[in-house]
């Protein structure tokens, strides 16, 4: 059996657990630079207030319905989604962490259990230890227990946020009531495809051949197919080291300036050498994109981007930041506003495990520079040792003017009780 742990609209509810007069309040919260609406309560959505809209249309919307806005609290939001997927680890040993607020459970040896019993228990205590509401679906395949976390978050009052697909008649019934548009790994092309054919349940869904799934769509959706069916296809994913490091950002402001764009870009090219080493990876390519506000038509626009392919693999942050300083310098044009730029480090190989160069290598300097570094900034945190081209004041400069206090990882935000 399976079992999928979903967080309860995760931001609204990390912000309510230390600020209590937003219970029962609408919450919605910004996406970077306070720009749209990414993630709401349940009673900002009877409102209607649309995911993605932009605040600045929607501010008199929000005020005139009492909606308390807030900026996104990353720090916070991740420091309490550690402590939930710690807490499910000692439900189970095999845990796939698949976003910040969900995760899937897989039950080996659990025959003699009741997993109603057990998913109350799971919610209970996520919701004791940390205050954040959960739903907990479980059924004997990955695709049937996201179909019955939504069982369980649709109908709480009936469910008490647990629903268990243990029979035929639960799961022909649930696929039956879900919509093709909410199944899980269906897209919108896919779901226009599919409606075409009349197909408008996830229950219609498995009734499609396996041989026209196959013919018409792919071996994925056949694999999809046959987990709603009850046969289990899709198995809990190792986490795997990334083929690619992107640090890709919208500026505060717009920059028409070349010293703050390379203040910016070291500061994104930096973040990438430390994903790096923290995943013992290096890279032999470096792309850097620069672009302007393409909502400002008015304005002369550019975009650039530009592949920096180096001579050895590295992790060093010294390295990485003055190539991708200078490619941000040769792209750059004078008269642009810039909006947005971006470093993705790419061609990753194994940081102690990888084809060395017979002419050319890095400073052997700087491997223990970094890990001292790294040490220093896990130590005292909020990255404390910078290089000398980046703002000592703030890591990523963003508007935040809604921002809560980082309850949970800054000691000079603790709540004080008194």
């Amino acid at each position: 059996m399976y079992a999928l742990v979903d967080c309860n609209n995760f931001y609204a509810s990390c912000e309510r657990v230390f600020n209590p007069n937003l219970q029962d309040q609408p919450v919605a919260i910004l996406s970077n630079n306070d720009g749209c609406v990414i993630s709401m309560s349940d009673e900002a959505k009877v409102l209607k207030l649309p995911f993605g809209a932009p605040i600045f249309k929607w501010e008199a919307f929000c005020k005139t319905n009492n909606i308390k806005v807030q900026s996104s609290n990353y720090p916070l939001y991740g420091d309490m989604s550690n402590r939930v997927m710690s807490i499910l680890q000692q439900f189970s040993p095999d845990v796939e962490i698949y976003s910040i607020d969900e995760a899937f459970l897989q039950f080996k040896g659990f025959d003699a259990y009741n997993f109603n019993d057990y998913g109350i228990q799971i919610r209970r205590r996520i919701l004791k230890w940390t205050g954040i509401p959960t739903s907990v679906g479980v059924a004997p395949t990955k695709a049937l227990s996201k179909v019955a976390n939504k069982v369980a978050r649709k109908f709480p009052d009936k469910t008490k946020g647990v629903y268990v697909i243990d029979s035929e008649e639960k799961r022909i019934k649930a696929l039956k009531w879900l919509k093709i548009e909410d199944v899980w790994g269906i897209g919108r092309a896919l779901c226009k495809r599919l409606h075409q054919k009349q197909i408008l349940t996830a229950y219609q869904f498995t009734q499609l051949s396996d041989e026209w799934v196959i013919k018409n769509l792919s071996i994925v959706e056949w694999r999809l197919k046959k987990d709603l069916e009850g046969i289990s296809t899709l198995q809990l994913e190792e986490v795997a080291s990334k083929k690619a490091i992107a640090t890709t950002r919208s500026f505060e402001y717009t920059f028409s300036d070349i010293d703050n764009i390379k203040e910016r870009v070291s500061t994104f090219a930096t973040s990438c050498a430390e994903k790096l080493r923290k995943q013992q990876s290096s890279c032999h390519m470096i792309l850097v994109t620069l672009s302007s506000d393409r909502h400002k038509k008015d304005l002369p626009q550019h975009r650039a981007s530009k592949i920096i392919n180096l001579p050895y693999a590295t992790d060093s942050s010294l390295i990485i930041s003055n190539e991708a300083v200078k490619a941000a310098t040769v792209m750059f044009k004078k008269g642009i506003k810039y909006k947005r730029a971006g470093v993705i480090v790419m061609g990753l190989v194994p940081t102690h495990n990888h084809q060395l160069n017979l002419f050319l290598h890095e400073n052997p300097k700087h491997k223990p520079l970094m890990n001292t570094i790294d040490k220093l900034n896990v130590k005292y945190g909020n990255y404390k040792l910078k290089l000398a081209n980046q703002d000592l004041k703030r890591t990523w400069k963003m508007r935040q003017e809604r921002l809560s206090p980082r309850f949970t990882t800054n000691i000079n935000d603790i709540i004080k009780v008194k």
